[in-house]
């Protein structure tokens, strides 16, 4: 026994090392409370107005912040004025000098995404604060918590919470829903709605209506989406008998935004199709392009044309 003890104490000295070395890799690459720590909602306000007695408002809104650790900023001895832009040519080729040292600095400083490369941090709950301003009511959705949400390459309808009339008696979750984003979606294609829907919510004065999304598909960035109405219409049998039917009509809407002229300015020197910073072109309309005519009668005997969008286009 008495030479056993020795042996064990011995065996227990080397491979401390060992185990504490593996043990600390391990909670290196995969840290749970990191991870879910780091993904987390800070404030972020902003100026909505003035209320009814004159006094400006500002609401904390939130942002769901997505990186771990921190960057040391070191000062510049550059002079007055912006820091450091005295030894560039010009005010582009400062942006251009910033925004590779930024993300230098992000990598060398160990900042690491805190959701990995297959998730991005996002909102995971969304309450919808009303705001009474001089000009009227104000609606202003509030961050308060976040999540790591999964990437998804397909074009999907997903859930999105929100919560009407918070800590109210007429308190309501609603998914809205949203539509996924990704960046492998082909240039100029948008992940956008084609559907929705509504639900009603009960409040002391009267009933909202809450518009939900109900499918998305992957589209351009202008589109056109089906919009139906119906229309009373007369018509008249090869024998004289008069019939009233109704007649529906998909007269469409255009969606989608429209920037034109977008060219990168600096690229990502480890990833060629990742842009670092945009020139942002004019800015058009999304608006109808082709159309059909339907013509009918109305059940007082008038004829009627409703024009129907087809098509729609950016027009500058």
């Amino acid at each position: 026994m008495d030479v056993l003890m020795p042996c064990l104490f011995l065996i227990v000295c080397v491979l401390h090392p060992v185990t504490a070395a593996v043990l600390g890799k391990s909670a290196e690459h995969r840290n749970l409370f990191s991870e879910r720590s780091c993904c987390k909602r800070q404030g972020h306000f902003i100026y909505v107005g003035q209320d009814i007695s004159g006094s400006p408002v500002s609401v904390d809104v939130g942002v769901c912040r997505s990186h771990c650790g921190g960057v040391q900023r070191t000062p510049s001895s550059h002079g007055p004025g912006l820091p450091g832009y005295s030894k560039h040519s010009s005010m582009l080729d400062f942006l251009r000098s910033k925004k590779v040292h930024e993300h230098t600095s992000l990598e060398t400083a160990g900042y690491v995404p805190s959701c990995g490369k297959s998730s991005t941090c996002e909102p995971a709950r969304v309450r919808v604060e009303r705001v009474l301003l001089m000009e009227g009511l104000r609606e202003v959705e509030v961050i308060d918590e976040c999540h790591c949400e999964p990437k998804l390459r397909q074009c999907i309808r997903m859930p999105a919470l929100k919560t009407y009339y918070f800590e109210t008696p007429y308190e309501s979750v609603v998914d809205v829903g949203k539509c996924s984003s990704s960046k492998e979606y082909p240039e100029g294609f948008s992940c956008v709605p084609i559907k929705f829907d509504s639900v009603l919510v009960e409040t002391p004065n009267r009933i909202d209506v809450i518009k939900t999304l109900g499918a998305c598909e992957l589209k351009e960035s202008c589109y056109r989406v089906p919009y139906i109405e119906y229309y009373y219409e007369v018509i008249y049998s090869s024998d004289g008998t008069k019939e009233e039917r109704l007649k529906e009509i998909d007269i469409g809407r255009c969606l989608g935004g429209c920037t034109t002229g977008n060219r990168c300015l600096l690229r990502s020197s480890t990833n060629s199709e990742q842009c670092l910073m945009w020139e942002e072109g004019p800015t058009g309309s999304c608006v109808p392009q082709g159309y059909e005519n339907h013509v009918f009668r109305s059940r007082h005997g008038q004829i009627r044309n409703i024009l129907a969008i087809t098509s729609c286009h950016c027009q500058q």
